[in-house]
């Protein structure tokens, strides 16, 4: 029977998984409803603990489409290091790189509780590690670096798998938008202090003219601002809130640089 996944923040209900002395049709009940709930969450493997039981045992999904169960598994040797990005079901969504073993052997019982030994490397050696883990209740986080750690408990608090190191970018594509306003408001402000010293009507005029262009082309860039800011900053899921007030303050701000400048110039000019 498919059954529900522990995830993220329930903590693993044990220290230590218990291992099996008996296979009764408690322990047969319990892997058929490992394989169910693997099928059913096209997943490549499953702890007892992962859906909610005390019991050493982990079933792993092969490539051909069988199932390894494995009864009381213990890693009993180990070489090589690797590190991968993995994802596991107890954090959904999430990513972390983690060191592992590149190479390892287990022994484990079958289901007729026959010890068998099983070398490992690769994908299956990562596999079986990652699953290892749950049964002492664990999981990867105990086994990032600290850097790598950072990264993943921003991960958890936003709820985002953007590998990032810093809370927002300090910098962003959109600024140089900015930068062509504040230039634009410049030149129309320096534009509306040489029209004082100006008499001529004509001058004044075709200065006039300039200061409308400029303006309509200033609240052009600003529109083109607020609408690609808003874009950019989807792709920055961890600080879209503070990015949203920035963009609206920004853009007002400008607004009403050119609102004034517009106003001055219209009287002045």
């Amino acid at each position: 029977m498919v059954q529900d996944i522990i995830t993220y923040p329930t903590p693993p209900s044990v220290e230590y998984s218990t291992d099996v002395r008996v296979l009764n049709e408690e322990i047969i009940s319990l892997i058929q409803d490992l394989k169910d709930t693997i099928e059913e969450n096209s997943l490549d493997g499953l702890t007892a603990f992962q859906i909610g039981s005390m019991y050493n045992v982990i079933v792993i999904k092969k490539d051909d489409g069988s199932f390894l169960e494995l009864i009381n598994p213990r890693i009993i040797s180990a070489t090589g290091k690797i590190t991968t990005v993995e994802k596991t079901a107890y954090f959904p969504g999430l990513s972390a790189n983690v060191e592992r073993h590149e190479n390892i052997s287990v022994v484990y019982e079958d289901k007729d509780l026959k010890q068998q030994v099983l070398k490992a490397s690769g994908d299956e050696a990562i596999l079986l590690q990652r699953k290892i883990d749950f049964t002492f209740g664990s999981s990867y986080i105990n086994k990032l670096s600290e850097d790598e750690k950072k990264i993943f408990e921003k991960k958890l608090e936003f709820g985002s798998d953007i590998a990032i190191s810093e809370s927002c970018p300090t910098y962003f594509k959109r600024d140089y938008i900015l930068k062509a306003i504040n230039i634009l408001t410049v030149v129309m402000l320096i534009l509306l202090i040489t029209s004082f010293f100006i008499d001529s009507e004509e001058t004044l005029s075709d200065m006039w003219d300039y200061q409308l262009y400029l303006s309509f082309l200033n609240l052009g860039l600003i529109v083109v601002y607020f609408f690609y800011a808003q874009y950019e900053g989807k792709q920055f899921t961890s600080c879209t809130s503070c990015q949203i007030g920035n963009i609206i303050g920004t853009s007002a701000i400008s607004l009403v640089k050119l609102t004034v400048v517009m106003v001055l110039s219209y009287f002045l000019i």
